[in-house]
């Protein structure tokens, strides 16, 4: 004979819910002890303030100082008499003439009167823009300005490498190729002036002024139908024979 069991007297059959339910509670208990706080009662103060106490200033009690009035003014002091003395000196008028003159007087004949001229200044201007170049002895037949400045130049050049000593170099110990800037000047009568030259050696410098000196006289340029001076450079360039 099978025990006869009540559907609802089974425990079982609802076991899934009630741990389901458990759980859910164990977790809001968990959430609410770790979020739980307490606080110390001496720590919080609720009493009032009094601001009777802060409201009261305690204002410092001065003392004024009292300054001394000024002293008075010293009594005005009497000036002292003034003895008028008098002028016993008679003063002589000066008495101006008039400098107009009448009919009957003669008037005095002025004589010439000489101006000194002013000495001409010494103009330079540049060989490359002046209007009529110096002239070198042998170049009077040139036609034009360039024609002449280039017949000066291959006459410059020509007398340099005759008169200039190329063997002072080797003498002086240099070597290679040798370059002497040389400048002078061409003034208003055609004479050679101002020679300066630079060089590797004093001795080669002395040599370039030797030989420019010796340059002969020429015609003097012309700027606007006046002589002027003309400046002009010349390099110098030889090689040194080893």
């Amino acid at each position: 004979m099978e025990p006869k069991k009540n559907v609802k007297a089974d425990v079982g059959r609802n076991s899934s819910i009630y741990f389901a339910v458990g759980l859910a509670l164990m977790l809001l208990l968990t959430n609410l002890a770790i979020n739980y706080k307490t606080y110390d009662k001496s720590d919080i103060d609720i009493g009032m303030i009094n601001m009777d106490d802060e409201l009261e200033e305690e204002i410092p009690i001065t003392e004024q100082l009292q300054t001394p009035p000024p002293p008075p003014p010293p009594p005005p002091v009497a000036p002292e008499e003034i003895e008028i003395v008098e002028d016993e000196e008679e003063v002589e008028e000066t008495v101006i003439e008039s400098s107009e003159t009448n009919q009957e007087q003669e008037i005095a004949k002025v004589e010439d009167v000489f101006v000194e001229e002013a000495p001409e200044e010494d103009i330079e201007v540049p060989f490359a823009v002046i209007e009529n170049v110096p002239v070198f002895p042998g170049c009077e037949k040139e036609v034009g300005n360039n024609a002449k400045k280039q017949c000066m130049s291959d006459k410059i050049a020509e007398f340099v490498n005759k008169k200039f000593n190329v063997d002072l170099a080797s003498e002086l110990g240099l070597s290679g190729r040798q370059r002497i800037n040389v400048i002078f000047k061409i003034d208003k009568s055609g004479n050679i002036t101002n020679v300066q030259a630079r060089a590797p050696h004093p001795g080669l410098e002395k040599e370039a002024q030797r030989v420019i000196g010796l340059l002969p006289k020429m015609l003097p340029g012309k700027q606007r139908g006046k002589a002027v001076t003309v400046p002009y450079s010349l390099p110098i360039l030889f090689q040194v024979q080893d």
